[in-house]
């Protein structure tokens, strides 16, 4: 084994024979409606940034008491549908009733083989380096949360906005597979997919599993309109709200802005928003050139709407 469990580190490495295999599993709690979408783009996730290719996939299906086959169907197909976007095969898995369950739960598996020779990691970000978000905050945190609350967002912010963030999902979508890629011609120290929690807790994971601190600058964080005006109806922070969707990089200056460059040419949109510095426990948010202590939770924003 190269690399074990971890803080921070969200895949493992295992070496056999000539290859490195990047090792990963993830439940997917929430979105009942795309569950089982959400549970292969969310394990790929994890294995594109440790720069490798997702390639086999199985899950764990927990299921209600009085579930249908409707129901079981329904997720196979979302399962289907997400693996052969990725070019993933699903090998396998298993399904069954669970009692004391009031929704449907999957538990994903996923195995890739890295890319290139040396994989990246959580905690190869380097002082000096810039940190690079795409996408934006909260892509996954809004769909959710315009799929789950959609008749009553329709009344407050119209059927036209809670659709486009219904569509987060694909548009600008869960996955980070394209820009991971990417990122690996930009000699990327540092890769990070924030999830629970979202930009604040990835920042702050970036910086734990590194050894160091980290500035963010959230004047420059791209937030979307929809997430804005969601996050605004239930007061809850788009920097703390689920971020699958959005990846975060660590580079040196020059690949960096290289990087942000080559992925608006792609139609992807990406900014630098904060830096690696030197000493632990010092990471820090700047507003409007205010300086004040990187605070994030465990508890996402999306669990106070519970």
């Amino acid at each position: 084994m190269i690399l074990g469990p971890k803080l921070g580190e969200d895949a493992a490495l295992v070496r056999i024979g000539g290859q490195t295999l990047v090792l990963k599993t993830d439940p997917v709690t929430y979105a009942s409606d795309m569950i089982g979408w959400y549970a292969v783009h969310v394990n790929a996730n994890d294995v594109a940034t440790r720069g490798a290719k997702p390639c086999w996939f199985q899950a764990t299906i927990l299921l209600p008491d009085g579930s249908d086959e409707r129901l079981v169907e329904d997720i196979f197909k979302q399962i289907s549908s997400a693996a052969k976007e990725l070019g993933v095969a699903v090998t396998g898995g298993h399904t069954e009733v669970t009692p004391g369950i009031d929704h449907p739960i999957v538990v994903g598996d996923m195995h890739g083989v890295l890319i290139g020779r040396k994989p990246i990691l959580t905690s190869g970000a380097k002082v000096g380096d810039l940190i690079v978000l795409t996408k934006g905050a909260g892509i996954e945190g809004t769909a959710l949360i315009a799929r789950e609350r959609r008749a009553e967002l329709v009344d407050v912010l119209g059927k036209k906005t809670v659709d486009r963030a219904s569509r987060f999902l694909t548009d600008p979508g869960l996955s980070i597979a394209r820009e991971a890629s990417l990122a690996l011609e930009y000699h990327v120290h540092a890769m990070h997919d924030p999830t629970e929690g979202g930009v604040a807790m990835g920042m702050n994971e970036l910086a734990e599993a590194s050894g160091k601190s980290v500035e963010l600058w959230i004047d420059e964080v791209p937030i979307k309109d929809e997430t804005r005006k969601i996050c605004a109806h239930y007061g809850i922070d788009p920097l703390g709200l689920l971020g699958s969707g959005a990846l975060l990089a660590t580079l040196s200056e020059d690949d960096a802005i290289g990087f942000v460059r080559a992925l608006k040419r792609r139609k992807i949109d990406a900014a630098i928003i904060g830096k690696v510095v030197r000493g632990k426990d010092r990471s820090v948010a700047i507003r409007d050139g205010v300086s004040m202590p990187l605070s994030s939770s465990e508890r996402d924003e999306v669990l106070k709407l519970s």
